[in-house]
C-alpha cells in the first residue's frame, strides 16, 4: 500500500506521461508535490522498489512508468 505522497507522484507522473508525452523532472515534482529533491528522491525510491517505476539515482531525470494505479490490497 502507497502513502499519499506516494500515491501523488504516481499519478503525476502518470497525468504527464499521458498529458504531456514526457516524464516531469525531478524540480518539476519537487513542485507539484512541494517536497525537498532529497525528499522527493526518497518517494522515487520506494516507487522503484515497489515496482510502479523503473529509475536509477544517477540519472534522476529518467523515468519509466511501469504501473499507472496503485495495486489493491490482496486480503
Amino acid at each position: 500500500m502507497l502513502d499519499d505522497i506516494e500515491r501523488k507522484t504516481l499519478r503525476i507522473i502518470a497525468n504527464y506521461s499521458a498529458g504531456r508525452n514526457r516524464m516531469p523532472t525531478i524540480d518539476e515534482l519537487c513542485t507539484k508535490t512541494g517536497r525537498s529533491r532529497s525528499g522527493m528522491i526518497g518517494v522515487l525510491e520506494k516507487l522503484k522498489d515497489d515496482l510502479y517505476i523503473e529509475w536509477n539515482r544517477k540519472y534522476p531525470g529518467e523515468i519509466t512508468l511501469l504501473e499507472a494505479w496503485e495495486r489493491k490490497a490482496r486480503h
